[in-house]
């Protein structure tokens, strides 16, 4: 069997959800660890193998894949093809699934580039308190996504949440989710967080390097 070569970072929520999904599936995959932080995305070989410079970054014998949703759904296409609840086959199902992952792409990872990059590129060292707000009333509408399910798109476990619940983790420590407002958007973190696949890990990372860049850039 071809190994799978990702090419990631933990702290990198995108590259988090891959590894989540290849977790619960049950393919291996090898890691090469690219440092966001030092731009290492744009060096000329990245750049070749990935014009659009992101991480995560998979290769397959000779297939290139960029997108952490485009990652996951190969993933389960390919090494899981009998799931029928990762990803659906039919196709209304599919496409409620992929409305979440362009949910997760422009609502929750957005906002969240928006709130750290200042951070960790241009020397800020307090992060934006309209980015939070931005994130925290997208609790709201996820709290209306599980009004009447335990899962963002119904009864079942999707590639969404799992993507979801990257991003969701990789921003609690500054955009706390209300109790009140939201007891079944912090039920469903509870569920997640309690999968075999998950781990808090890549998460307190980002929490960490968040920490640390705001005190450097306040001495420079």
């Amino acid at each position: 069997m071809v190994k799978l070569i990702l090419y990631m970072h933990p702290a990198s929520a995108p590259s988090r959800a891959v590894i989540f999904v290849a977790k619960y599936i049950g393919v291996g995959l090898e890691y090469k660890i690219v440092d966001f932080l030092k731009r290492d995305t744009l060096k000329p070989d990245f750049l070749k193998m990935n014009p659009l410079h992101t991480l995560p970054t998979l290769i397959d014998g000779s297939a290139v894949i960029y997108d952490s949703h485009a990652i996951c759904s190969y993933l389960v296409e390919k090494y899981a093809p009998n799931d029928d609840k990762l990803y659906p086959k039919d196709l209304i199902k599919r496409a409620f699934v992929d409305a979440i992952l362009h949910f997760d792409s422009c609502d929750l990872f957005s906002p969240m580039r928006s709130m750290y990059a200042p951070i960790f590129y241009h020397g800020f060292h307090e992060l934006r308190k309209e980015t939070i707000a931005a994130i925290q009333h997208t609790w709201l509408t996820m709290e209306r996504l599980l009004e009447n399910h335990h899962f963002l798109c119904g009864d079942d476990m999707t590639i969404a949440d799992i993507c979801c619940i990257a991003t969701t983790t990789a921003v609690l420590a500054f955009a706390p989710i209300d109790e009140k407002a939201c007891p079944k958007l912090l039920a469903w973190v509870k569920r997640m967080r309690a999968m075999p696949f998950y781990s808090e890990d890549g998460a307190e990372g980002v929490k960490k390097i968040v920490l640390e860049k705001i005190m450097e850039n306040c001495k420079a």
